[in-house]
């Protein structure tokens, strides 16, 4: 029979309060060594060791790995655009009405955001493998069933699908790189990572051009076909899985909500006097900061990721014991939980207003082009290639910068870094973005020579992607241990706005001109830069408080 002293062993809690000399929260460290018999010692969950640690794994397989969800990636961004030189072929073959086609195309939009959610949620208990493997194969059954389609309905339908299915890179990728890399590496990462859907957008309507006017509009979805095959192969055979339980805390608190239910259960059979001999005992977990055979504390490097945790390490012999099942996956709490943060929301909306930017500017280009210029399909992609390409110089150079600048500051700030330090990199970007977009939206308007509208469009997309890669590292920064709900949440507010951005794009076009417009977005970035410098200098102090409400309300649920 389970006695009271081995069930409240079950779980090692997890330091909540270690504060560095200065103020900052540093790494966390036991304050004594835990007795034998109860090991109880305080870690940075972040830091717990494990086994087949990702971030010690070699440069050859995170280059790997890189590149494949680089390449899944760029699904997501192509299969939103890829359409458009086909939707007139669609609508004449198909019979279909213009309000049927700009449908099949906001619905896929929206689910794209949204989903992430439960992927997300699935990754923190399945791991990233199995749900890359899931959503990508869905993506490429269900676009090979819109290429044989035979009625608008049915494609709608499967371009939900698709949307689904392309959706899980878009939160659980940048969970990815956080588990195999460190912060100060991140940025450079989440910028190559980053460079891939960004030329989605722009190779979108060449390649759809090109297949269209090849072939048909049905070559367009094969083609995604093939290509999320091909995707499914990689992460099959090439992909090793980079998620540790040990460290996301989805997990660790499911868990044990288990554990507890499981010492209920055991407590009831007690009572009634059926006795169940225990099974799973406690395992003492590597300590971080400590030198196991000489017992004394060792120096450990202080970066961003050493927050306070809020988190509990249950042993590793009850993990064996107590499985979390998919019943316990709800997308909702960990949703919750990060826009509980002010620092959170507060860089959500501008990541979704930079996200809805680009989408409008590539979606409305390609009308202008096409009806004021006279470019076909074909011609109008190559234009917005110049989009694509400042975008992708955009985010590898913007994700350099970004680390430089947190490396600088944390050198200035004697070795210890807070996820805010990020965004001064956004500065320098901030300057000159707005001053793009306007000048955008007066050489469309005036109709100026397709030459400066190519230089406008490099800028809008260099700049927009600079301020934006950084505010995605930042989100992951910021959100220790919960990166992949963090982000699909950020993709859900991307989503959001983008489909908004895409239901009153043409309206807006047609009424106030181009000019008007992108004077109009202008001003939206504005505000969206005064958010991100909002979260620069006042995001620290509302995410530790926000921490220190998690860590009562956690302690408040221990006690219950």
């Amino acid at each position: 029979m389970m006695t009271r002293n081995s069930l409240d062993n079950l779980a090692t809690p997890v330091d909540k309060s270690h504060t560095s000399e200065d103020g900052n929260p540093g790494v966390a460290t036991p304050a004594t060594m835990a007795p034998p018999s109860k090991p109880e010692v305080k870690v940075d969950i972040e830091h717990v060791h494990v086994e087949d640690d990702p971030r010690s794994w070699s440069n050859t397989r995170k280059n790997t790995i890189l590149v494949i969800i680089s390449g899944a990636s760029m699904i997501a961004g192509l299969s939103a655009n890829i359409q458009n030189p086909a939707n007139a072929q669609i609508e004449s073959q198909l019979h279909a009405t213009s309000q049927s086609i700009s449908l099949s195309l906001s619905l896929f939009i929206l689910v794209q955001g949204n989903v992430p959610l439960i992927w997300s949620a699935l990754s923190e208990i399945k791991g990233r493998k199995p749900v890359y493997l899931v959503s990508i194969a869905i993506f490429a059954v269900c676009s090979a069933i819109v290429a044989i389609s035979r009625s608008i309905g049915l494609v709608i339908g499967m371009r939900v699908l698709q949307g689904a299915g392309s959706s899980s890179v878009i939160s659980i990728g940048a969970a990815t790189l956080a588990d195999i890399y460190e912060p100060h590496q991140r940025g450079t990462m989440m910028g190559i990572y980053y460079s891939a859907p960004l030329l989605g957008p722009s190779l979108g309507p060449i390649v759809g051009g090109a297949l269209t006017q090849g072939l048909d509009w049905r070559a367009v979805f094969w083609f995604l076909c093939i290509w999320g095959g091909i995707i499914v192969f990689a992460f099959a055979f090439l992909f090793k899985d980079t998620f540790r339980k040990e460290r996301s805390p989805i997990y660790q608190n499911i868990l044990k909500r288990r554990v507890k239910e499981r010492k209920e259960t055991e407590a009831k059979k007690a009572r009634s006097g059926d006795v169940t001999p225990a099974t799973a005992r406690p395992s003492e977990e590597h300590v971080p900061g400590v030198d196991e055979k000489a017992g004394r504390q060792v120096p450990t490097p202080k970066d961003l990721e050493a927050h306070r945790a809020t988190s509990v390490v249950v042993s590793t012999e009850v993990m064996k014991e107590v499985k979390p099942s998919l019943a316990d996956v709800n997308p909702i709490p960990p949703y919750l939980r990060v826009l509980r943060r002010k620092n959170n929301l507060a860089i959500l909306i501008p990541s979704g207003l930079l996200f809805a930017f680009s989408f409008s500017i590539t979606y409305t280009c390609a009308r202008t082009l096409a009806d004021t210029y006279g470019y076909n399909a074909l011609t109008t992609g190559l234009v917005l290639l110049a989009y694509g390409i400042g975008s992708m110089a955009g985010s590898v150079l913007g994700g350099r910068w970004s680390d430089r600048t947190l490396a600088r500051l944390k050198a200035a700030n004697g070795g210890t870094s807070y996820a805010e330090m990020r965004l001064e990199s956004t500065k320098p970007a901030m300057l000159f973005f707005p001053p793009a977009v306007i000048g955008y939206a007066w050489t469309c308007q005036e109709r100026v020579h397709i030459s400066a509208v190519c230089v406008m469009l490099f800028l809008c997309g260099f700049f927009s992607i600079w301020i934006y890669s950084s505010t995605l590292a930042y989100i992951v920064d910021a959100n220790v241990g919960r990166s992949s709900s963090a982000v699909a949440t950020n993709s859900s507010f991307r989503g959001l706005f983008a489909f908004v951005a895409a239901e009153v794009a043409v309206p807006l076009q047609n009424a106030i001109g181009d000019g008007g417009l992108y004077t109009l977005w202008a001003g939206l970035m504005l505000f969206a830069q005064g958010m991100i410098l909002l979260v620069l200098y006042k995001g620290r102090k509302w995410r530790e408080q926000s921490i220190e409400a998690e860590t009562a309300r956690q302690d408040r649920k221990d006690a219950a």
